[in-house]
């Protein structure tokens, strides 16, 4: 017994809180401390009571599965460009008006999220909002915050709205042999979406703080004073040297950048250049100003102190352009150095400012910045870089070319468009009609999208978010210990005994409140797992209706409004809304509180208690 508990559980108990701080504090990913916390359920097998077989089953169980096939079939809808010409058609309507275009925002984004992953959907808008944003005047935070909520919102819609939805399901069947069925909770899931979206589009446009000032990027990150010209004189040794060379050489010996050479009224990046430097050509250069002094003497250059630099000297589609991206959390460059990533190299890329998670600013020596999850990355490239990184998942691009968007208007539907749309509509389909159980419909679908030629093998896998899939494999094993070793009759027992003073409604409230806080800090998904058990079976204690209790876990697990690290798509828009953690208290906390009502009496209104 420790402290008056059997070894084995209490033993649980201490994985729990030791996953639990690892997960707060993130000292090592996620993922990491999931596979981490298999191999001590095992390796402790004789008090846990999980045996090697039980500790890997996570990665076999129908949920994992179908996630990361949903996965799959997220990307092919998202390569044939639909949901981009979509946005695209949204900001062309709604250019210059704030309202329309928070309303146009919230009101696409949620039902989109209601069959397609949420994490591309969001990828897709961010660029979108954040240039119509600045077209309109309007700071990008009064915007990206909502576009984040209301994609949570509506993967409350269906069964593969999110992850939490398909691990609730398939704990479900197996604590009260009732899965969820593709529309089940869909009734409900339009209440909270509706009632969430009235909220965002009044008190929380209200309370949605205004951290970056639309205009210039350099100025929301800074920099002004860390960019200047300098003039190329006939006696400088740079003359005759290729701009490449000269940009390397000033990159390894001081901490300086050239952007680009401008000759007349022509520019030309210099990184990616190999034409020679002539007299009276004008390098920009960025540097802190005793670096770009130290620069100018050691090259003989002339520095010309009227010469301003901003996004419009730096942001020349015919040649170069500004970007700015936000790392994902799956991203292979988090954790590596800036210098490590070899960013100039793999994307003839500048880094010319950064804004870290927590909202610093680093304007100088980036080599050796590490790069977190969330961090925002300023850069000069080409544009068809940008184009590249649209497609690529090490990047979230958070502000296009802005004629990219009139150009994607332009395009014609890919001719994939068709089948991709037809294959996740039948999957659907069969799975809502219980043709056959939705993994195998899901995998059915990839299956399709391969060999339509719609997804490559390499892009199959490449779609996968393997991040989450080892979280999920690794915390529902942990359900199994807390139910083997007795856990979860211990933690009932204590809510139980609150049911003497607070009806089974209040109970069904208090366990929605409480996931929805615990998703906060964990995962959403850890917080099913750890509570779902502990719900159903207070449930059958207090003699109300499982289900009730099941469903208010899922959809409280659904809505972690409250921190930037409670959901992916919160992360997504931290660094390019400019937001503070309290940010998300502010305008997270009243939804959240809101959402427990309505979400309460919506249940006991269509299903009981």
């Amino acid at each position: 017994m420790i402290l008056g508990l059997p070894t084995e559980t209490a033993l649980v108990f201490g994985l729990i809180l030791v996953t639990v701080a690892l997960f707060v504090t993130e000292v090592v990913s996620p993922d990491i401390v999931a596979i981490g916390l298999v191999v001590a359920l095992v390796v402790l097998g004789p008090w846990t009571g999980i045996s090697a077989e039980e500790g890997l089953s996570g990665f076999s169980n129908p949920a994992t599965v179908t996630i990361l096939a949903m996965y799959v079939l997220s990307k092919g809808i998202e390569e044939t460009g639909v949901v981009r010409r979509l946005g695209a058609e949204v900001a062309h309507v709604t250019r210059g008006n704030e309202n329309r275009l928070l309303a146009a925002v919230v009101a696409l984004t949620g039902p989109i999220a209601g069959v397609i992953n949420n994490t591309p959907v969001v990828a897709v808008f961010i660029p979108m909002v954040t240039d119509l944003a600045e077209e309109a005047g309007v700071s990008p935070s009064k915007l990206l915050l909502p576009l984040s909520y209301a994609s949570m919102l509506g993967g409350t819609l269906t069964l593969i709205g999110t992850a939490t939805n398909l691990v609730a399901s398939d704990l479900s069947a197996s604590l009260i042999d009732h899965p969820f069925s593709m529309f089940e909770f869909t009734s409900l899931g339009l209440v909270v979406l509706v009632v969430g979206s009235v909220y965002l589009l009044t008190v929380g446009k209200a309370l949605t703080p205004a951290r970056v000032t639309p205009g210039d990027r350099t100025t929301q990150y800074e920099i002004d004073a860390y960019l200047a010209r300098v003039l190329v004189p006939a006696r400088s040794p740079l003359v005759g040297v290729p701009a490449a060379d000269v940009a390397s050489d000033a990159a390894r010996d001081l901490d300086i950048d050239i952007l680009d050479v401008v000759r007349g009224h022509e520019h030309f990046i210099a990184t990616d250049s190999d034409r020679e430097l002539n007299a009276r050509d004008i390098l920009t250069v960025r540097g802190a100003p005793d670096e770009i002094k130290r620069f100018c003497d050691v090259a003989d250059l002339r520095y010309l102190p009227r010469a301003t630099v901003g996004d419009d000297e730096l942001d020349n589609p015919a040649e170069g352009t500004l970007v700015e991206l936000v790392v994902p959390s799956e991203s292979s460059v988090v954790g590596d150095t800036i210098a490590g990533a070899r960013v100039r190299e793999r994307y003839d890329a500048t880094v010319i400012g950064v804004r870290r998670r927590n909202g610093d600013l680093v304007r100088e020596r980036f080599g050796p910045h590490v790069i977190e999850a969330g961090d925002s990355l300023l850069l000069q490239t080409t544009e068809e870089t940008v184009e590249y990184l649209l497609e690529t998942h090490e990047f979230v691009v958070t502000g296009e070319i802005p004629d990219l968007i009139d150009r994607i208007r332009g395009r014609e539907l890919q001719p994939t468009t068709l089948p991709a749309l037809a294959i996740v509509g039948s999957v659907i389909g069969l799975a809502a009609l219980g043709v056959v159980p939705i993994v195998i419909a899901a995998l059915g679908g990839v299956v399709a999208m391969v060999v339509t030629g719609i997804l490559t093998p390499s892009d199959a896998y490449d779609a996968v978010n393997w991040n989450v899939i080892f979280l999920l494999a690794g915390v529902i094993p942990l359900g199994l210990a807390m139910q083997d070793t007795g856990g979860v009759d211990v933690l009932a027992s204590g809510v139980v005994a609150l049911s003497a003073l607070v009806p089974a409604v209040g109970m069904l409230a208090a366990f929605y409140l409480l996931t929805g806080l615990l998703a906060n800090v964990v995962t959403p998904v850890a917080s099913v797992v750890l509570l779902l058990p502990i719900a159903v079976d207070t449930a059958g204690r207090i003699g109300a209706d499982p289900f009730a209790f099941v469903l208010a876990v899922t959809f409280a697990a659904s809505t972690a409004f409250m921190t930037p690290v409670g959901y992916q798509t919160n992360l997504m828009v931290y660094g390019p809304g400019g937001y503070r953690f309290t940010d998300y208290v502010r305008v997270g906390a009243p939804l959240q509180a809101l959402l427990t009502v309505v979400t309460t009496l919506g249940i006991v209104v269509l299903w009981g208690v």
